[in-house]
């Protein structure tokens, strides 16, 4: 055959791996990524297929970005970096914010607003006067809805109250969104009405969704729903059960509407809420006994079912003040959150209605099953619902572009931003 060789070709060999040795994998795998120091430097987390690799990392979130020369989709990246930079609070970003724009410090070009600094934003338009000079101000909702669980599964002796709808309801209209909105969002939120959000407008909102708030403020109405089923309402005391065949099985004779609720510290408006929750409920004799927290104590907490992790069941509400976030099932049906056994059905709300209309919901092309489970549970109150805030009041520096419009997915992508030359 001359210079030529015929050789055959090898059949490439299929290796199976045993159980023992993916357990092995994965240990290796979780180890490397608790290594924050390596994650830079290391060749496993340095393999990239976007337009943007890692640079520098610290462990308090200080990240640094650089173009990835390799990518080859579109658009490549014009900044020659990205870096992120942590805050411990609100109010020092948005001093080095003001610094910056005032020629007097260092410059963050994508920053933010505390929404305690926020100019009161109109009605009929989407901001106020922007405090910041040189920034464009631009608001970022999250397509989500906001909510703060109660716990169905409660080991307090408060779980047969909680699974009472009639008190849901009356804790609902003690919620008062408008004047959360109006007041401490300083106008930059949206109602949560329900299990589907409200904002953007969607194909997926029901009508009777987009009426907006289904339990407007109504402390007469809370007043009367628990008279009604056998408490005697002590206004500015403590409302205690005197009929318990009317209150709800499981209910006993004397017992007190008195709960501990933990919520997150860090986002004023959030303590802002709570206060005015707590003195609203005072009003009817709901005693709320307000406990600020670090936000993972609080996800801690009531983070997840407590009967499927495990874990204790002795609280009774919770407000991690983030609600959730529909990324990246961005199809908004509610077997993660709100089908009975759920990991993330925090407060173990079960409903065998409730259960059908889901899988209704992931078995029909049409719309209507959606709108018949929203419409049903959001009245059912699995949890409480409450303003969705701003996820962030942006400040964008007016020579920068393409960070507006902003995600409402919470996407990032600075591969679209670029400077331009105001002068």
């Amino acid at each position: 055959m001359g210079a030529f060789q015929a050789r055959r070709r090898r059949r490439p060999r299929v290796i199976l791996a045993a159980a023992s040795a993916c357990a092995k994998v994965y240990s290796f795998l979780d180890g490397q990524s608790k290594a924050l120091s390596t994650w830079a430097s290391s060749k496993i987390w340095s393999v990239v297929d976007g337009p943007w690799q890692l640079q520098s990392f610290n462990p308090d979130g200080n990240s640094t970005f650089v173009p990835n020369k390799a990518y080859s989709g579109s658009p490549k990246p014009k900044l020659a970096k990205f870096q992120e930079i942590p805050f411990t609070t609100e109010s020092a970003q948005y001093n080095v914010l003001q610094a910056g724009a005032n020629g007097g410090g260092q410059k963050i070009d994508v920053g933010y607003l505390p929404t305690t600094d926020a100019p009161t934003k109109p009605a009929n338009a989407n901001v106020g006067t922007n405090p910041v000079h040189g920034y464009t101000l631009d608001p970022l909702y999250a397509w989500g809805i906001n909510y703060f669980p109660v716990n169905f599964q409660s080991t307090t002796g408060n779980g047969p109250i909680i699974k009472q709808l009639y008190f849901r309801e009356a804790l609902a209209y003690l919620m008062n969104q408008q004047s959360v909105i109006q007041g401490p969002l300083h106008g930059y939120g949206k109602f949560t009405v329900g299990p589907v959000g409200s904002y953007p407008s969607t194909q997926y909102l029901s009508p009777k969704g987009q009426q907006g708030d289904p339990f407007p403020y109504n402390p007469a109405k809370a007043k009367q729903l628990l008279s009604s089923h056998g408490w005697k309402v002590t206004p500015n005391g403590t409302t205690t059960c005197v009929q318990p065949a009317l209150c709800g099985a499981g209910v006993k004779q004397g017992q007190a509407l008195s709960f501990t609720l933990p919520y997150a510290t860090g986002t004023d408006w959030i303590a802002s809420e709570m206060t005015q929750l707590q003195s609203n409920a005072s009003t009817v004799g709901i005693k709320l006994s307000l406990e600020p927290k670090p936000f993972n104590q609080v996800t801690a907490i009531a983070g997840g079912n407590c009967v499927v992790a495990h874990i204790s069941c002795a609280w009774d509400m919770a407000n991690w003040g983030g609600g959730w976030t529909f990324v990246p099932d961005y199809y908004p049906t509610g077997e993660t959150l709100f089908q009975t056994g759920s990991g993330a059905n925090s407060g173990g709300f079960s409903n065998a209605q409730n259960d059908s209309l889901i899988n209704q919901t992931l078995t029909s092309a049409s719309m209507q099953p959606l709108f018949t489970w929203q419409d049903n549970l959001s009245v059912q109150l699995p949890v409480i619902w409450q303003p969705l805030g701003a996820y962030q009041l942006t400040e964008v520096a007016n020579n920068l572009r393409g960070v507006i419009p902003q995600s409402t997915t919470l996407g990032v992508n600075p591969e679209n931003w670029y400077f331009v030359n105001n002068s």
